[in-house]
């Protein structure tokens, strides 16, 4: 749950100096990276779909 935590606040860039040494310490790079590679299909499935349900609500 911590590497999720992480890679959301480094995604929205509000990750504080001490949690990026913490994780760069702890964590191994494949998990930040995959977990980051998730959430960017995500957040782009959700932004599509958002724009789909906008065009098909506005009936264009």
């Amino acid at each position: 749950m911590q590497i999720i935590l992480s890679v959301l606040a480094a995604f929205f860039g509000v990750q504080s100096e001490r949690n990026r040494e913490r994780d760069f310490g702890r964590g191994k790079a494949i998990h930040y990276i995959v977990i980051g590679g998730v959430m960017t299909i995500v957040l782009i499935v959700a932004l599509v779909g958002l724009v789909k349900w906008v065009l098909h609500v506005s009936g264009v």
